[in-house]
């Protein structure tokens, strides 16, 4: 019998340098490697995101300044993962400054990668983040570890939390939660757009949160933020606005964010507008707990035994202080059913 040689699937590569001239350079040198499949990302940035995902894109390889604007690149990462979180991407850096390498890693890099150094190097470091393994050096994991171990707690958005926030910054909040644009914000609120955008960025330093489809997290499970159904109708203006973020956010939970699909079961576990509203809700956290099993382990094997037990304790700190909304809305839950 004819022996055939299996052909061996190659790494789908998209490269997006901080130019249209670096980025074929490279992709031409990353050519040479014959695992790679390497497609140069030459066309208009905001078209990136719809290109990763159209192009069912393995690893991204993607520089942390685009458009000539520094970090612009963690921007495009922050909001690929939120609708394509299998995407694996490397963040090609001009420097490796400890806020840096922080930032890349918060925006969901799972390579670090120094534009000084060989290309030989990129190619293990492509080869590596693509079998789900985190590509950087002691000293850059020594950093993200510190930056978790010393974050703060995460914020449950409540009245508490809102007085945070300035009375511009809930108005920001709110055009977010209607759906629109930052050009939109700012045509309505009579802003720039660069202003828009410091506005967000310090707003998603108070809330804790790393992107849009987080704070629309938010905003969908807090009644102060965002508007309900019936609220949506009375207004009238509203209705299509809650509607577009209901499905970007269906949308996110769907493409695999953790933070999306438990704001889902928040949505349905507090608006139970008919009765399948506590199923959904209850599906809605068993996948949201499953994505958060397989971050477990990811991370496990990123900790040492001393930071895991670290871990655990803390943990068990805080599963004895359950949130107060949550434990109000099941509260409210069990009462009507009994009613029922």
């Amino acid at each position: 019998m004819p022996s055939h040689k299996i052909r061996k699937v190659k790494i789908r590569v998209l490269v997006a340098d901080s130019s249209r001239i670096h980025t074929h350079l490279l992709s031409d040198a990353l050519k040479r490697d014959m695992d790679f499949e390497v497609i140069p990302f030459d066309a208009e940035s905001r078209r990136l995101i719809s290109a990763a995902t159209g192009l069912e894109t393995d690893v991204l390889v993607i520089s942390s300044n685009l458009d000539e604007q520094p970090s612009r690149g963690f921007e495009f990462l922050r909001d690929l993962r939120a609708v394509r979180p299998e995407i694996r991407a490397v963040v090609l850096m001009d420097t490796l400054k400890d806020e840096l390498v922080l930032s890349a890693f918060r925006a969901g890099a799972r390579g670090i990668f120094g534009k000084s150094q060989p290309v030989d190097e990129l190619c293990r470091c492509i080869k590596c983040v693509h079998q789900g393994q985190i590509w950087a050096n002691s000293r850059e994991m020594s950093l993200a570890v510190e930056a978790l171990a010393n974050a703060p707690a995460t914020r449950t958005v409540n009245a508490r939390t809102l007085n945070l926030l300035s009375k511009r910054e809930i108005q920001v909040v709110h055009c977010l939660a209607e759906g629109l644009g930052n050009r939109e914000i700012a045509h309505r609120l009579k802003l720039s757009q660069h202003t828009v955008k410091n506005h967000l960025f310090r707003i998603f330093d108070k809330l804790g949160v790393s992107s849009r489809i987080e704070l629309l997290s938010m905003t969908m499970s807090q009644p102060g933020l965002a508007p309900s159904p019936s609220d949506a109708t009375k207004k009238g203006t509203n209705d299509r606005g809650f509607s577009n973020e209901l499905a970007l956010l269906q949308k996110a939970a769907d493409a695999g964010l953790p933070a999306a699909q438990m704001a889902m079961a928040q949505v349905y576990l507090t608006r139970r507008s008919s009765p399948r509203d506590a199923v959904r809700a209850y599906t809605w956290y068993l996948v949201a707990l499953e994505r958060a099993a397989q971050a477990k382990m990811l991370l496990t094997n990123m900790l040492t035994p001393e930071q895991i037990e670290e871990a655990e304790k803390t943990a068990k700190t805080k599963l004895l202080k359950p949130d107060a909304q949550i434990g109000s809305d099941l509260e409210s839950l069990q009462t009507s059913e009994l009613k029922a």
